[in-house]
This record gives C-alpha cells, structure tokens and sequence, in this order.
C-alpha cells in the first residue's frame, strides 16, 4: 500500500516542457539525468543493480513497486552479491505509479525506499507513469530534471523546464569507463577453460552463467589490450553489457577486431553484440525509445524459433550494414524487427543484443553460455 500525503513534494521535468509531479522516496536534491520505461512485472532488484541503467532515470510502467521489498547482499560463492546484478544501484533515479511501505517477502529485509536512501538514489511516486511512458514512446527518450522540494511554492516550474532543456547529454560521454572494474578480477579459478571477460558493466549472472559451466573467468577493465588479453592465452574472450553510446567505446573496438584475426571464439552480451559488429565495420545507431523488459520476443532467423528475452538496450546494430562484412543476421526483434543478435561465417563469433543470463527474466536463452563453451572446447 502507499501512504498518503496533502502535497506533492518532487516534480520531474522533460526537455519538452513536460510536468509530472509526485511524492518523494529515497534520497532527496535536484537530479538530471535520461528518462526511459521498462514494461516488466518484476524483478526490480535486479534491473535498479544493472550497469546498462548508468545514468537513467528508470520509469517502471508496473503500477505496484516495492511489493516483495529488497532482499540482502548475501554473498554467492564467489564474493558475488546472490540478488543483485552488482554492488550498488546504478539508476540515477526511479520513476513508479504506487510504492509499497509494508512489504512481504520471506528474503526482504528492508524497503525499496530505505534502499534508496542508503544509497543516495532518489525515487518519485504518485506519478501518472501511463502517460509519461506513452509520451516517451511518442517522442522518444528524453533527458529530465528530478527535483525534491519542501514546500509547493518553492518550485519554479519555469526555471525547472529551463534547466530540463539544456541537461547535457551523458551519451556523449563514454559511459563504459564510468562502470567498468579498475581492475583485474579471477573467478573460479582453475577452471576447465578460460574466458576474459571484458567489463563494460558487466551483470553479475554473466559471470555466474560461465562459473556453472565450469569456466574460470578473469574479469579485466574495458580498456584492455589486445596484447594483456592474449597474455592471459583464454579459451574465449566475452564482452558483456553496458551503458551508453558503443561508439564511444572505441579502444574496445579497436582491441577486438584485432581478436577476430585471431580466431579466438568471442562472445558478446547487449552492448558487446554492438561492439563487435562495430569492430567488424558495421555501424550502429540509437533506438527512438529503446528495448526494456522482459517479455521482447526474438527470433532465431537460422532455425526459425522464437525465444521469449529479456532486454536493456538503447542502441542496436544497423543491419544492412553487415553485409559488407563476415557477419550476418542471427536473432530478430519480433516486435519491430531490429537486429537481436549476430554470428560469424565460421561460427566462432556471435553474439545477442538480448540477456541471455537473465537476471531478471526468463532462462530460455542460456544455451548461448552453452553453445560458447562447445566453442571453446573445439
């Protein structure tokens, strides 16, 4: 249930002069940040710890959040976070309709609101989040301003639209440094093979997919070379999600075209199928509203069957642009018919626009962890 309040005490503002004003959660200020809607049921514990948000104000269309509260940071096996898809919340802000103060879940051990708070996040509620989410589908993602106040009249909803209007864009930015680790991490090691795993943001099931495939994985920093990569002589190299414009990235992008002339079985995660189809000499461009959730059909063009995926993307692969390269079509969206995924000629490459390891969503896209390890194995 929600609680009630006479006024409304937080206001968010669009860059097209759009108002939507609510009740205060979490961490309280002034905020900028990109405004995008995600249309799953669940898993925000999951979604608010996701990398691929790194500056997002996260609007969750599911008009009761907070239901089932938030479990605790205990640790998988491997100083993993067993809940989470990373250590802290990276949503710059969230975005709900109705949050809930009584939560019930036998893992809860806090509310969404006293997690916020803990982590310096803010949250607005009360907000008409059908409306805000069509006017993102009719214009596209938009950058906003989030502001708490004490007092009604103390909002300037003017010099708000103003600020609203010239909040820089953090896509110019190379968001992937922001997020990606300082340093150089091993995961079950000894392993039966070995996979470097380039974070760019990378979720923690990731890593837990390659572990219970027996994997020993060593986590390094983006913007590893191609010659410390080699050093460590993996089996595979996987580039995992993230935030922002691929683009930007471009060291990566450097490193691995470099890796296909090798022939080193390499896998890609959301923005890593971007990167590699960017290494590749394929282009990329920006979605008008992006893909997120966790119902996002795909198909699989080679054998023609259709997996229902989990996603968080704002970026996609222009596909008529791999033709001039040895990559072709692997997965399509459904919905709108983007691109979902590619494979290389030999087989050895490839990679998914979606989340295969879930997290939250459904598992039936795992095999691609699988189909990764026969890879490696010969």
């Amino acid at each position: 249930m929600s609680s009630e309040r006479d006024s409304f005490d937080a206001v968010l503002v669009l860059e097209d002069g759009s108002i939507f004003r609510g009740f205060s959660f979490g961490c309280k200020g002034e905020f900028e940040g990109e405004v995008v809607f995600n249309t799953g049921m669940v898993g925000y514990p999951e979604s608010l710890t996701d990398p691929s948000y790194h500056e997002q104000f996260l609007c969750l269309t599911y008009p009761l959040i907070g239901n089932y509260g938030v479990p605790s940071y205990e640790m998988f096996e491997y100083s993993l976070p067993k809940y989470f898809e990373s250590d802290r919340i990276q949503v710059k802000g969230l975005i709900i309709s109705e949050l809930c103060f009584q939560p019930s879940h036998w893992l809860s051990v806090k509310t969404l609101g006293e997690w916020l708070s803990e982590q310096g996040v803010p949250g607005i509620y009360g907000v008409d989040t059908r409306e805000l989410t069509k006017r993102l589908r009719e214009k596209g993602v938009m950058l906003g301003v989030l502001e708490t106040f004490i007092e009604v009249d103390e909002l300037d909803e003017s010099e708000l639209i103003k600020k609203a209007m010239s909040v820089k864009d953090p896509n110019e930015r190379n968001l992937v440094a922001e997020v990606s680790s300082k340093e150089t991490l091993v995961y079950n090691k000894g392993g039966k093979l070995r996979v470097v795993l380039y974070d760019c943001g990378v979720k923690y099931n990731i890593i837990r997919c390659l572990i219970k495939r027996g994997v020993e994985v060593i986590r390094v920093p983006y913007d590893t070379s191609f010659d410390q990569v080699l050093a460590y002589k993996p089996h595979g190299v996987l580039i995992s999600n993230g935030p922002g414009d691929p683009k930007k990235v471009s060291s990566l992008i450097f490193n691995v075209r470099r890796l296909l002339e090798t022939g080193t079985p390499i896998m890609g995660v959301c923005l890593g199928n971007q990167i590699l189809a960017l290494s590749a000499g394929a282009d990329t461009y920006k979605l008008k509203y992006g893909h997120r959730s966790q119902n996002q059909p795909a198909l699989d063009v080679l054998t023609n069957r259709c997996y229902i995926t989990s996603q968080n993307h704002g970026y996609t692969i222009l596909e008529n642009t791999l033709q001039e390269t040895d990559f072709k079509p692997w997965f399509v969206n459904v919905n709108d018919h983007t691109n979902e995924g590619i494979i290389d000629k030999s087989g050895r490459a490839f990679a998914a626009q979606f989340h295969p390891e879930n997290h939250p969503g459904p598992v039936d896209t795992e095999f691609i962890f699988d189909l990764f390890v026969k890879k490696m194995s010969g």
